[in-house]
């Protein structure tokens, strides 16, 4: 017999679920939320919720408007059930959900509907789509009514459930199941639906084909391609506008992954998405018009061809970028509120960014560098490009409210696109550009002359050539809007200023007083803008400034410095945050300037009172942290009166942050403390070391409480990579500058970086897994540096792991280099163990270490190589030229430098060797080198 409800827990179940949607009443909605976490025990209680999700009237007491409610509730439960304990739930649960829930799909509601299509896609997505095989057919059969039932609302409702299917399941529909390909099935279709009289219909079928569009394209999709474009082509005139936006983004999404296709085509799509984007009643389609521009002239294959277009493209571009009376409105009522404090949700998490590898592979050692926060306007037109679905929200967004003028809009796009348009063609842009900024750059409204402002930057960098004769009066221009009584002026003038900050920053003595000097100081003066938007503009503007003019800053280093400090005064929680972005861009370039006692006295009391005001759980604590380590590698011993109580914190925070998650590892929670404060205390730890002389990071490292090598092998073994790059950056500093203190705990030590060095450990990040195995590399060769003959008993085990990575050609070729170096500088201490294998290893160690740039390290690891030739000469018969030709390429500078740390000495004993081997035909063996490798290598060596 057929499952059916118990009409007493049914109704129950239903009120709990209304109940527990009564944010008016919190303590009834506590209650709920209690009945119905006990409700989960319950076996069938999925069925109840299908039941309830997909019958329209109530049978439970409660009114339409509560019923609604809880079947909403219900419906959300369900698909949070799925998500939670597919795996774990009845095979009859299972059934009955998915013999049942398409029912919902005919609801009038519309918003039921989206949410049973939640469920369904869900389901597909624990089960895989072997686990619901008739799912497709069965909702293909619903919008195409084959059963002649289906009403309007279930087509639609079906439709969007296989849109939700194609946008979560691209890839897996194209894989062969039983010798079918489900998206074989699924693309005719489609394409059958797009002709058909309902535009919801024809809409969502494009959308679901736009997914399998994105690069890279589907064998399936790139099969029917010639089917599929016409299809497209025939929807452009439709009079849908939800339709024509789908087709614009098509072109887009073409653009992206299959340029070559549309260039025949390439002018009849050129004056199709303009005349919709100059569809000025319609923003979204203007926009995903727009977008079309912006993907191909990003596309290099595609970006050429729309040279014989640009008098048509750019003026729409630059009228594109005027804001419309709405936005002006909203504008024209920005006040002065530098002084208001920030409401907690108007500032968008920070997130520690990701780094790169600790050796950057031409064997110098670099810090962990990373660009701190993102500067809110970057390129003037920043946009977040992320893997969300339609509608569904980031949690980490959830609690803060989304400034307008954060999103991506018409206006950024249409920049963008002129921006990459000007890299490409410059003098042209700049040819058709110039009549439509001489009108509006002193226009009267501000609209106009903001539009224009952001043209000028958009364009600046790729027709240079073309607007430097103009920059002399343009910059003047410009660096008057600094004072425009609009805001957003003031705010679009400060980036689009930076923008040229590189030109005016390398011009002569007399051009930097004339341009740079007034651009840099109209900058830091808005810095301190009334309006807290104009801040934000100005910080972000300055440390673009920063990094354009480098090591030419240096000489206004204390003018920087005590206007930031004047800023950390002024500033609410939200600009500090790039404020931080600022003051570590200066450390970075500025460099030994910052050293000078008048800086630091200026700088570092201004750091402590935000540090002692920021709590250890606050969010902000991330780019502080980062700053910090820039900090203190620009002050190097400078740092050291100031570093205690720094380094003390970090090591609390990475206790609190490791108890916190053996706490929750104790317990049925899935969620983890936030990993980025550990990843930047960890590179705090790291940029001290390195910058305190060796005594004070000795004496720093020995008071840590807890023990910080306990704490840093519990963070090597750290499930996060992003924690785990950092720990091994840390343990090569640690062997670097305080190795008598790690010493004692390489045992323990070598056995995580031994399981670490293993290519076949599962992820589902290789980029960010081969970082962690390159520092994991990179820090083992600072310890065999260091430990030398200690290494013994690691190194049979090492040499299989780091061969492995070094034979590789699935890895980045800079992890080959890393390892073959890590290898190398083994040889130093353990050459008699590796000696036996040299044959083997010889070749792809000596071609991948020809890549490598002549620095101390590739010293350190040729000179261990060598003394492993040495132990077993006949070995390197097959490859003894080019070691030859290594030998012979070798800087005299730098084998004379490195002294005994290099390879110089053991070279020629190398060298000689071989000579009393070959005997009388050495000069003639030499010979087969080409003629400057074999005159290098008698220049170079005595032997």
């Amino acid at each position: 017999m057929a499952w059916q409800p118990q009409p007493e827990p049914l109704s129950q179940l239903a009120q709990a679920l209304r109940d527990s949607l009564s944010g008016h009443d919190p303590a009834l909605q506590k209650n709920a939320e209690q009945m119905l976490k006990q409700a989960k025990t319950v076996p069938d209680i999925n069925n109840y919720l299908v039941f309830l999700t997909v019958t329209p009237t109530s049978s439970s007491g409660l009114d339409k408007t509560s019923y609604h409610s809880a079947r909403s509730a219900a419906a959300i439960m369900l698909k949070n059930n799925i998500k939670n304990n597919y795996k774990t739930m009845l095979d009859e649960s299972k059934l009955y959900v998915q013999s049942n829930i398409l029912a919902g799909l005919q609801d009038p509601v519309l918003q039921l509907r989206s949410l049973v299509g939640n469920v369904i896609t869900e389901i597909v997505r624990q089960a895989g789509i072997m686990g619901w095989p008739q799912v497709l057919s069965d909702l293909t059969a619903m919008v195409a009514n084959r059963s002649g039932t289906s009403t309007s609302d279930a087509q639609d409702g079906a439709l969007g459930a296989l849109l939700k299917i194609c946008e979560d399941n691209r890839r897996a529909l194209d894989k062969a199941y039983e010798g079918q390909r489900p998206l074989a099935f699924l693309l005719p279709e489609l394409l059958n639906f797009m002709g058909s009289p309902e535009h919801r219909i024809r809409s969502k079928s494009l959308a679901a084909i736009n997914f399998f569009l994105n690069s890279p394209v589907l064998p399936t999709v790139k099969e029917n391609i010639n089917e599929i474009l016409p299809k497209i082509v025939s929807l452009a005139t439709d009079p849908n506008d939800e339709v024509r936006r789908n087709v614009c983004r098509s072109f887009s999404l073409l653009a992206d992954s299959m340029p070559d296709l549309l260039m025949p085509h390439l002018e009849g799509i050129v004056d199709y998405t303009i005349s919709q984007q100059k569809d000025v009643q319609n923003e979204e389609l203007a926009l995903d018009a727009a977008e079309f521009f912006f993907e191909a002239s990003s596309t290099p294959s595609l970006r050429g061809g729309l040279g014989p277009y640009l008098a048509k493209i750019v003026p729409v571009l630059l009228d594109s970028m005027v804001y419309s009376e709405d936005d002006q409105l909203r504008l024209e009522g920005d006040e002065d509120d530098a002084d208001i404090d920030d409401d907690e949700k108007d500032i968008k998490p920070q997130f520690a960014t990701s780094k790169t590898a600790r050796s950057d592979n031409s064997g110098t050692q670099t810090p962990q560098q990373s660009n701190g926060q993102t500067k809110a306007s970057e390129n003037g037109y920043a946009f977040e490009d992320d893997d969300l679905s339609d509608g569904e929200i980031d949690e980490d967004d959830e609690d803060y409210e989304i400034d307008p003028e954060d999103e991506w809009n018409l206006r950024k796009c249409s920049a963008a696109a002129l921006d990459s348009l000007a890299g490409e063609f410059g003098p042209a842009v700049f040819e058709k550009t110039l009549p439509w900024l001489t009108e509006n750059l002193q226009h009267k409204d501000w609209p106009n002359r903001e539009a224009a402002v952001l043209a000028l930057g958009a364009i600046g960098p790729g027709c240079m050539e073309s607007i430097e004769p103009h920059l002399p009066m343009l910059v003047p221009y410009m660096i008057s809007l600094l004072s425009d009584a609009q805001p957003v002026v003031r705010q679009i003038t400060c980036w689009a200023l930076s923008r040229f900050s590189g030109w005016a920053s390398h011009l002569d003595g007399t051009g930097k007083q004339e341009f740079f000097e007034p651009i840099m100081d109209g900058i830091l003066k808005r810095m301190l803008d009334r309006n807290k938007k104009v801040q934000e503009s100005a910080a972000s503007a300055f440390a673009t400034l920063e990094e354009a003019s480098n090591v030419e800053l240096t000489p206004y280093s204390l003018v920087i410095i005590q206007q930031f400090v004047k800023c950390f005064d002024r500033y609410k929680d939200k600009n500090i945050y790039i404020l931080y972005d600022c003051v570590q861009t200066l450390a970075e370039y500025a460099g030994p300037r910052m050293q000078e006692q008048q800086l630091v006295d200026i700088l570092m009391p201004a750091l402590i009172k935000r540090w002692e005001k920021v709590s250890d759980q606050s969010r902000e604590m991330f780019p502080l942290l980062e700053c910090l380590a820039f900090v203190a590698t620009a002050l190097g011993s400078k740092f050291t009166p100031y570093a205690e109580p720094f380094f003390m914190r970090c090591i609390r925070i990475i206790q609190q942050n490791l108890d916190e998650t053996a706490a929750l590892q104790s317990t049925s929670y899935s969620d983890q403390p936030d990993k980025d404060f550990l990843v930047t205390s960890l590179d705090l730890l790291s940029s001290i070391i390195q910058s305190l002389e060796e005594p004070y990071s000795v004496e720093l490292a020995r008071k840590a409480q807890p023990n910080m090598f306990e704490m840093l092998a519990y963070c090597m073994k750290d499930t996060n990579h992003d924690v785990q790059q950092s720990a091994y950056a840390l343990l090569g500093d640690c062997a670097i500058y305080i190795f008598s203190e790690l010493q004692p705990y390489l045992p323990t030590v070598m056995e995580i970086v031994l399981h670490q060095l293993d290519l076949g450990l599962p992820t589902d990040d290789p980029e960010t897994a081969f970082r962690v195995i390159n520092n994991a590399s990179w820090s083992c060769g600072e310890i065999a540096m260091r430990q030398k003959e200690g290494m013994g008993p690691y190194v049979d085990r090492l040499l299989t792991k780091l061969a492995v990575i070094m034979f590789s050609r699935d890895v980045p070729e800079s992890l080959n280099e890393n390892a073959a170096i890590a290898l190398g500088r083994l040889g130093i201490g353990c050459h008699q163990q590796l000696a036996p294998h040299l044959a083997n290893f010889a070749p792809v160690f000596l071609q991948t270490m020809q890549k490598v740039a002549w620095t101390d390290e590739k010293g350190h690891a040729y000179k261990g190589f060598a003394f492993v030739v040495l132990d077993n000469p006949a070995a390197l018969e097959q490859c003894l030229l080019p070691f030859f030709g290594e030998m012979a390429n070798a800087p005299g500078v730098f084998l004379t430098g490195m002294q005994a740390e290099g390879p110089l000495q053991v070279f020629e004993q190398v060298l000689a060797g071989y000579k009393k081997m070959i005997g009388a035909g050495w000069d003639a063996y030499l010979q087969n080198l080409p003629q400057p490798q074999e005159q290098a290598l008698r220049m170079l060596y005595s032997f």
